[in-house]
């Protein structure tokens, strides 16, 4: 018995080629499986618990594949809808599923899987020794997980095959592991659990493990001893290299994959030309864990931030901009602490020179001469007030700043007016664990819907 399934992108939102999806639907897949979104973008979208993408696009693009899915009378799957995958992106993707139900007159089963976590639950869980720190993890309490406004668990295969147990036209699943979307239905079709993780690896971000990533649409087909990628684009093709390397993507090791309950093994992987754009792969292992367990993702308000950007274009200040900034920084602080009456430690001012060093810091190996520098300012607190208050004591610094006090008053550019602008509340990831589980299914709620 063989699975197919059609990925039509690397995530919803990024688009996807249109003639290319049709070419995969004429090989009958039996799912069409796409990813919403991720912790790619940072963790305001999970500090907030909203989408990235357009709501404008998104419903657009999924107009599209569910009108693919009626097409073909075949269920659909997102995994992390709305970008961060908490329950009320989920809620506002299940709205734009409606609306386009309503649209074309579609009458659909719809499984919602939500991750969302209870802040009270999860300390309960950490506090019983059920919540284990991955590497490079940051420290954690009780309090600090009170403080996450959203908490997710990321889903694997058998919350998705779940679902698929109740045969929906449509899955809304809120925070998965990106292979558990594409990895469940061979998996619950009885393919071996090392092809199926495997083969779900290299098709979760559709056609990058491709000669031409943008081209979107790729078939992904399992039977027991092997998977095949074929990309729908003609002008895309999957070769050992480029399927292979695959593996390294987002991944610091390119033979193992964490995911819930075990891990996928490639050592052994065997990467052969099927055709001239098709790639057959066979020998990946997987390992059950002794014990089960799902990944956490927590964000918390971390404060409130503005931003200035100033220009130097002087030959001297854009040589000196390190020493420039650092100044500026001690002189505003001092400033802020008298006449505010703040601790240091109570508000950020942070100067980054942007085409100085500004991607690897000390790192940097190229060395070039620069002629102009940009300089962006953070200012951020626990209020916004207070941080409106310090960006505009930082104003002048930026716009009239001398490196030397005994020289004329240079005066700098600002491409906006108002110079400061206001970014508002901002998120800090405090959430890098483990949850130990009994039953891979007991935190996860599955709501089912119809409509039409």
């Amino acid at each position: 018995m063989t699975t197919r399934i059609l990925v039509p992108s690397g995530a919803l939102g990024l688009n996807y080629d249109k003639e290319a999806l049709q070419l995969g639907l004429k090989k009958n897949p039996d799912i069409i499986a796409i990813d919403g979104g991720s912790t790619d973008s940072g963790p305001s979208y999970l500090g907030q618990g909203v989408s990235k993408y357009s709501r404008t696009s998104t419903k657009a693009e999924w107009k599209g594949l569910m009108e693919a899915r009626a097409q073909q009378n075949i269920p659909l799957l997102i995994g992390t809808a709305g970008t961060c995958g908490a329950d009320s992106a989920v809620d506002w993707f299940l709205d734009i599923t409606k609306e386009v139900a309503n649209e074309l007159n579609q009458s659909l089963k719809i499984v919602v899987i939500k991750s969302s976590q209870d802040n009270k639950t999860v300390s309960d869980a950490y506090l019983r020794g059920n919540i284990k720190p991955l590497p490079n993890a940051p420290e954690i309490s009780s309090e600090i997980i009170s403080k996450c406004s959203n908490i997710v668990a990321l889903a694997g295969a058998e919350q998705i095959i779940d679902a698929l147990q109740e045969k929906p036209d449509i899955i809304i699943a809120g925070r998965t592991t990106d292979t558990a979307i594409i990895a469940a239905l061979p998996i619950m079709n009885g393919v071996d659990p090392g092809i199926a993780w495997h083969g779900a690896k290299i098709a979760e971000c559709g056609a990058l493990c491709t000669t031409n990533p943008l081209s979107g649409v790729i078939i992904v087909e399992f039977d027991n001893k092997s998977f095949t990628i074929e990309p729908m684009s003609k002008d895309a093709k999957a070769t050992p290299k480029t399927v292979s390397a695959h593996m390294l993507y987002e991944n610091t090791n390119p033979y193992i994959l964490y995911e819930p309950g075990g891990y996928l093994d490639t050592q052994n992987a065997i990467y052969e030309s099927a055709t001239d754009n098709k790639v057959r792969v066979y020998g990946s292992k997987w390992n059950q864990s002794p014990r089960y367990t799902v990944k956490l993702e927590g964000a918390h308000l971390a404060g409130y931030q503005n931003i200035i950007i100033t220009l130097l274009r002087d030959k001297r200040y854009v040589e000196n901009a390190e020493i420039w900034a650092v100044d500026i920084k001690l002189k505003c602080s001092e400033l802020v602490c008298e006449r505010l009456l703040l601790d240091k430690e109570e508000f950020s001012i942070e100067l980054r020179l942007i085409g100085q060093n500004a991607s690897f810091g000390d790192l940097e190996s190229q060395k070039v001469e620069l002629f102009e520098v940009g300089v962006m300012a953070l200012v951020t607190s626990k209020s916004q007030k207070i941080t409106t208050e310090i960006a505009q004591m930082l104003n002048p610094f930026l716009l009239h700043h001398p490196l030397d006090l005994n020289e004329e008053l240079p005066t700098f550019s600002f491409p906006f007016s108002p110079a400061d602008i206001m970014r508002g509340p901002i998120y800090n990831f405090c959430l890098h664990h483990v949850w130990e589980l009994d039953d891979p299914l007991k935190i996860f709620r599955k709501e089912i819907i119809k409509i039409g």
